[in-house]
């Protein structure tokens, strides 16, 4: 019984890129999975991703690129402000202008900078670099 999708999709990723695949498969797939996987894409931390339908259920196949050092969930899910992001820069990423925290915003799902641009708070999802 899986109790948090978006943990074991990150997981799936990390563990596939220190074994030194080029890809990973993502089951099960959800809306967050692949708002997340885009913003990982954006920043070119991935390649292409596709969803695969199969008898079983749906899945994503993820191309994964050598830029992917870490990445992972942030639990408990910070409620963050406009103003705050600087401090969990600090606590989850390790060099100033190195890597994206992912937030989730009422403008959607993006990276820390873009939600510092238009200034919007959020919940952090996720971290990579």
């Amino acid at each position: 019984m899986q109790m948090d999708i978006l943990s074991d999709a990150m997981s799936t990723i990390k563990n596939a890129r220190r074994a030194g695949k080029q890809e990973c498969v993502i089951s099960p797939t959800s809306n967050l999975i692949k708002n997340v996987l885009q913003v990982m894409q954006q920043h070119g931390y991935i390649g292409v991703f596709e969803e695969i339908e199969d008898g079983k259920g749906d899945k994503y196949r993820v191309e994964i690129n050598n830029r992917l050092n870490d990445c992972n969930t942030v639990k408990p899910h910070f409620h963050v402000g406009k103003d705050e992001y600087t401090d969990y820069e600090k606590r989850y990423l390790p060099a100033r202008q190195f890597g994206e925290l992912i937030v989730t915003t009422p403008k959607g799902v993006m990276d820390h900078k873009q939600a510092r641009e238009e200034g919007v708070g959020g919940s952090l999802l996720a971290y990579v670099y």
